[in-house]
């Protein structure tokens, strides 16, 4: 299990780290979060969580008015214009063990994210304080650099502060002024529970599960010869939502007369007579198993959306000034 936010706190008090917390509602965007803490000076963060072609991952935390192009990142690393994409959400629990909208610097604390890549941006050097959310997003902290530094040392890293919207040339004798902070290996995710498995015929005909070919295996890491002749030519799948969050309205309206037609077509004279005192739990059971899969899919609806959304707030919000 990572580190929890009180466990998180107490580090920084332990290593006497000056800063100040602010609870608030769950935000899962800068805006949200600035309306907060936005009026209390200092330097509002974005954090990205990205991969590359042969998965190997990435934090960028940025100031939340630092445009950061990840076309020019991406060649700045070296890996070309289009080698960075928005992570996957399962990598969000089994590498940096923080639910959506709690990417931080302080995400990396936990082992299983030892080799996950932290950018910095310098621009949190030029502020008092900056603001990051302590592994929960129903919280806010204010520390300056120094005492960001202070945590990541103590956790064996060696912070990295980089001029994100710088645009460098790159080519033959002008190499990627950031490919030292590729990391070395890439990361193989375990399979996913929740993942339907496909099937493949095998040699004498019969169908057979995927998920019976392969065992699942914990997080590790690959040598890069092995991740280029695993990775080569499959690029990661972007996260999209089934249904854009236009269409959510409409859902819940269906679902809701989908309700009242089931509950007027369970109370008539046979079901009183049948069930008789337990007719309400009798039409208690029989919407639950009618409607659980459509509140399922409006649950995914709302996460994927506030994923995606979220992401994007983080690369493409400008706050006012």
């Amino acid at each position: 299990m990572g580190f929890s936010k009180e466990q998180l706190l107490h580090r920084l008090q332990e290593l006497r780290i000056e800063f100040s917390k602010y609870e608030h509602p769950v935000v899962l965007t800068v805006e949200a979060q600035a309306k907060y803490v936005g009026n209390l000076g200092g330097g509002l963060s974005k954090n990205l969580f990205l991969k590359d072609k042969k998965n190997r991952f990435y934090v960028v935390s940025a100031l939340a008015d630092t445009k950061v192009d990840l076309k020019v990142l991406s060649q700045r690393l070296g890996l070309g214009k289009g080698g960075l994409r928005m992570a996957p959400e399962e990598a969000l629990g089994e590498l940096l063990q923080v639910p959506l909208g709690c990417v931080t610097p302080f995400a990396v604390v936990n082992e299983s994210a030892r080799d996950v890549s932290l950018l910095l941006d310098q621009g949190f050097k030029t502020h008092e304080h900056c603001f990051f959310h302590p592994l929960s997003n129903d919280m806010s902290i204010s520390l300056n650099a120094r005492g960001l530094d202070t945590f990541l040392k103590s956790i064996g890293r060696d912070p990295s502060y980089v001029d994100l919207e710088a645009n460098p040339t790159v080519g033959k004798d002008q190499p990627p002024d950031l490919a030292a902070l590729v990391p070395s290996g890439s990361i193989v995710l375990p399979d996913q529970p929740g993942k339907q498995s496909s099937a493949v015929t095998s040699k004498d005909g019969n169908l057979v599960s995927e998920e019976n070919k392969s065992k699942t295996v914990p997080v590790k890491v690959v040598k890069p010869s092995v991740a280029a002749n695993n990775s080569k030519g499959t690029p990661g799948k972007d996260v999209q939502s089934s249904r854009s969050s236009a269409d959510v309205g409409k859902l819940v309206e269906e679902i809701l007369q989908k309700t009242s037609k089931l509950l007027l077509s369970e109370i008539n004279d046979e079901t009183i007579k049948t069930h008789g005192d337990q007719l309400g739990t009798a039409v208690s059971d029989k919407l639950q198993k009618n409607l659980i899969s459509d509140f399922k899919n409006l649950a995914m609806i709302f996460k994927n959306t506030a994923y995606t959304e979220g992401f994007h707030a983080g690369t493409l919000h400008q706050p006012k000034r």
